[in-house]
């Protein structure tokens, strides 16, 4: 087998039983990092440490990862200005967390024949956005419910 020392030298090819010898004198262990090359390659090292040392990057990487919620913001055709206004803002928070958004409109009883009032007030609340979002979904009318999807613009 190929060996490695602990500072990532070659020391060269030997049998498994001197590998391990020199491995005990320096009081390492002997890890086998490729075992179907030809020849395997093994390394000396202390792999208590590198266990640590990758359980401690591995949560290092977890902490700065950033995860995306989906949040909803519901709507009505029926909605005013002053509403819609109060809602804008609410997104634009949403969106500068990060968050992808969900706007939906429920829509009662009459209103499912005017399902295109729906679609412009989607629209109008898109274009309140000023750009700080991405449509990933145009309104779409899916039985009772309009809904769009938005996404924070890449920058």
């Amino acid at each position: 087998m190929r060996v490695i020392d602990s500072d990532g030298n070659m020391i060269g090819v030997m049998s498994s039983m001197q590998a391990q010898r020199l491995a005990n004198e320096k009081e390492l262990d002997l890890v086998k990092i490729s075992p179907n090359a030809v020849p395997p390659v093994c390394k000396i090292m202390d792999y208590s440490k590198f266990k640590y040392e990758q359980s401690k990057r591995e949560k290092e990487n977890r902490r700065n990862q950033s995860i995306a919620e989906l949040k909803e913001i519901r709507l009505s055709m029926t909605i005013d200005v002053g509403d819609i206004a109060v809602k804008t803002k609410q997104c634009i928070k949403f969106l500068e967390a990060g968050n992808k958004i969900k706007v939906s409109i429920r829509m009662k009883g009459r209103e499912n024949a005017r399902a295109y009032q729906g679609v412009k007030v989607m629209q109008d609340f898109f274009e309140g956005l000023g750009g700080k979002a991405v449509q990933d979904k145009k309104p779409a009318t899916e039985g009772r419910n309009i809904i769009m999807m938005l996404s924070p613009v890449k920058s």
